[in-house]
């Protein structure tokens, strides 16, 4: 069987604030440590249940180039680096029997909720058919598209609660309790650890009872976009309206797939500033 493990920074055990999860500031270092040993708690767990299982982690931070490659567990393969197909996801495909979102956080605007946004700081909010979705609705409803259910999720306990109310009857692992945007009471990162390695492994055991969650189209999507500016590149791409006032963007896709793809290229186009 195929696992494929999407691990982001935020919602890992111990880490609060950006100088933990940006590359630029002093205790990257020390957050990419936490990440990688989490991820291999993890993996651990996974070839506990299947010992024949092949594993797929996927760096899913920022520049998607966080996890120490050389202290990564060596039976599971790395996916990093961008861009590349289906960002959080890269690897999914219709042969992935079961997915698993580690240190994933709440979306924008979620609270309290460390480090709560929605793809980037320029992304104020993404609605499919009428539902508000962050980074954990959109990656398992992608990862639902292929027909692959989604069966761990950890992180603080706002985006554990996001993820129930999408798969209630997968496996959660809050490794903190957020007090706010930049402060939590976290477990230890050793009792974090063990924790996941469980939950993992009943994650494994239990996936056929775990449907994929499912968000069938034809979609109308909207995105919020911080700046007017990013409005009005986003309307340079076919299909793509300005809605609403200067901040909101609209779209029609035929299935959650092609939703999926178009947000992360308005995410990217969000990032141009104006010269």
């Amino acid at each position: 069987m195929k696992v494929l493990i999407s691990v982001d920074m935020e919602g890992i055990s111990g880490i609060v604030h950006p100088t933990e999860t940006n590359p630029d500031r002093y205790d990257y270092e020390r957050g990419r440590v936490l990440m990688t040993a989490e991820a291999n708690a993890v993996i651990a767990g996974v070839f506990d249940a299947e010992p024949d299982a092949v594993v797929w982690v996927v760096d899913a931070h920022g520049p998607f180039r966080n996890i120490l490659p050389e202290d990564l567990d060596r039976r599971a393969h790395l996916v990093r680096g961008k861009p590349r197909p289906l960002g959080m996801l890269a690897g999914l495909d219709e042969h992935t029997d079961a997915v698993m979102f580690i240190g994933y956080h709440a979306r924008a605007s979620a609270g309290p909720a460390v480090l709560a946004h929605t793809m980037s700081g320029d992304i104020l909010d993404v609605r499919v058919a009428g539902r508000s979705l962050g980074e954990i609705g959109l990656n398992a409803a992608m990862a639902g598209h292929l027909d692959t259910p989604v069966v761990l999720l950890s992180g603080d306990d706002t985006a554990c609660m996001e993820f129930s109310e999408l798969v209630p009857s997968a496996v959660t692992v809050a490794v903190k309790q957020a007090l706010g945007q930049a402060a939590a009471v976290a477990l230890h990162p050793q009792e974090a650890r063990e924790r996941l390695r469980r939950a993992a492994a009943d994650a494994i055991t239990q996936r056929a009872s775990i449907p994929p969650p499912k968000i069938a189209g034809p979609l109308d999507v909207e995105v919020d976009l911080y700046g007017p500016y990013m409005v009005d590149l986003a309307v340079l791409v076919p299909g793509v309206t300005r809605v609403g006032g200067g901040q909101t963007v609209a779209f029609h896709a035929a299935d959650f797939a092609d939703a999926y793809r178009l947000v992360q290229l308005l995410v990217q186009l969000a990032t141009i500033k104006p010269g």
